[in-house]
């Protein structure tokens, strides 16, 4: 059986609406064997399909083609996911972080950001 890449990550429910799904093949976030997808690109078991959207990007190969939604609970078993795991909350970088009502930086706080940086 054979489905359209848009409609497939629709229904195991990699995106909450087809419309997002086929916009994300369109921007180029959806990759198939490698390739960049267009929503009307065909997906057959044994393909592997690349998402990138929100934190992390998903990697999951095609173990069964739906077509309409399905839940949770069966949309688990059309696919095997071998996206790598997440990175811990401790580790991630707070990007730009100032203490509250201290305004904006100031040109002192600037240089010293960019010398931080390797910006020099």
């Amino acid at each position: 059986m054979r489905a359209r890449v848009d409609a497939w990550c629709w229904a195991v429910r990699l995106f909450p609406t087809r419309s997002a799904a086929g916009a994300a093949c369109r921007a180029g976030h959806v990759r198939v064997n490698g390739e960049r997808a267009k929503p009307a690109t065909i997906v057959v078991p044994g393909d592997e399909v690349h998402v990138r959207g929100g934190e992390r990007e998903r990697i999951v190969e095609v173990r069964r083609t739906v077509v309409k939604r399905v839940g949770a609970v069966v949309a688990v078993e059309c696919y095997l996911d071998r996206s790598p795991a997440p990175v811990p909350k401790s580790q991630v970088a707070l990007a730009g972080a100032r203490d509250r009502g201290t305004g904006r930086p100031t040109k002192r706080d600037r240089r010293q950001l960019d010398r931080l940086r390797g910006r020099d």
